[in-house]
């Protein structure tokens, strides 16, 4: 006989002793379902129903089982950091309005002025002069009008001189005080009240109407200006209220308020140009430091899934939710991917079911049966106990 016939008897023997095997012996069957070989008892049902005259159909597909986790929540959008630099409410630097030789410096630097005190002098004998000439010349003229108003009341000279004496005395006067102006020049006053910082020039220097004598701050309150990112430009108002922290000096924190915004978006940098403004009573704060600049905002409240909840389809990303123990799928458009979860946007609310494993054996409508729940909830939702 050939080789190819014994082996294919071979095979018939075998096969038609593992059947008897299977049909005799009642232990057959689980022991092969033990080994994975469910077909075997599948096979059996099927023989014995057919011997027994049965023909009806298989039950139904049982439910499969699923993991679900419940839907959190979660706040974006309604916090805003950004680093400002600090400065003065107001700064001015003081020049003399004209030439000449500084002869006097009347404060020290660090010291607190007042609007309108006189910090240094220039030399001002040539003005000096000029005064007094032009005090003559004005007392002169109030005697001319005296003299020419009694000559008109005896008429010895006419209304149109006694106008002409009037004018000159006007003149006079006029004369006096821009010579007044002029010697008043000559004395550097502060424009403002704030505290003076390091002067750059010394008595004696000659100095010019460019000339910087000294550098003056209003520190009663201080301006910072922060940069924010474009998609905060909307929720920005002026009066909201900000904490700033010097980063040096994290303990201290200050409040202020948004003072100032910007008429545009920078194109560069995408950021909107804000300005805030903090009290400085104490005089703690100096104009040039850095401050951490925090906001609160009410922010945007999505749904927080876990990862393994999103699935991909042909009109983009949707989660498999269990409502009443069936499946329905979910549309879903993806805000923001954080590393314990997924922001999403769609029909979903917090506290909702979604399968976050044995999503390959479920369809929409299907019941389904939850088999465990995993560990910590996304956001702010708690794993239901079972």
């Amino acid at each position: 006989m050939k080789v190819w016939k014994q082996l294919l008897l071979c095979i018939v023997v075998l096969v038609a002793a593992a059947a008897a095997w299977i049909l005799l012996v009642p232990s057959a069957r689980q022991t092969l379902a033990g080994l994975g070989f469910q077909w075997a008892d599948a096979a059996t049902s099927r023989q014995s129903q057919a011997a027994s005259g049965g023909g009806g159909r298989s039950g139904p597909r049982p439910a499969p089982a699923v993991v679900t986790e419940a839907v959190g929540t979660a706040t974006i959008n309604d916090r805003l950091q950004a680093i400002g630099t600090g400065r003065a409410n107001a700064t001015v630097s003081v020049a003399p309005y004209a030439s000449g030789r500084l002869t006097e410096l009347l404060v020290e630097s660090g010291a607190h002025v007042e609007a309108g005190q006189v910090i240094a002098k220039l030399d001002s004998e040539t003005e000096e002069i000029a005064l007094e000439r032009a005090k003559i010349a004005r007392d002169d003229s109030i005697a001319k009008v005296e003299r020419a108003r009694a000559l008109r009341k005896s008429n010895a000279i006419t209304q149109v001189q006694v106008t002409q004496t009037e004018l000159d005395l006007r003149n006079a006067e006029l004369s006096v005080h821009d010579a007044q102006v002029a010697l008043d020049r000559r004395s550097v006053v502060s424009p403002l009240s704030g505290i003076v910082g390091i002067l750059p020039i010394e008595a004696g220097n000659y100095v010019t109407s460019q000339s910087t004598i000294a550098t003056i701050d209003d520190r009663s309150n201080i301006l910072v200006d922060f940069w924010v990112p474009e998609r905060f430009a909307a929720a920005i108002r002026i009066g909201a209220q900000i904490a700033a922290t010097p980063l040096a000096d994290a303990k201290q924190a200050y409040s202020g308020f948004v003072s100032a915004i910007d008429n545009r978006i920078d194109e560069k940098s995408r950021t909107l140009w804000v300005q805030a403004k903090i009290a400085n009573p104490s005089d703690s704060l100096k104009a040039g430091m850095s401050f951490q600049i925090s906001m609160a905002f009410p922010g945007d409240t999505y749904a927080a899934v876990n990862p393994l909840a999103i699935m991909w389809g042909a009109d983009g990303a949707f989660i498999w939710g269990v409502q009443d123990g069936k499946v329905r799928r979910v549309p879903v458009r993806i805000i923001q991917r954080n590393t314990e979860n997924v922001l999403v946007e769609g029909e979903i609310a917090g506290g909702d079911m979604v399968i976050t494993e044995g999503v390959q054996s479920v369809r929409d409508g299907d019941e389904v049966r939850i088999a465990d729940t995993a560990g910590p909830m996304p956001g702010n939702a708690k794993a239901p106990t079972l």
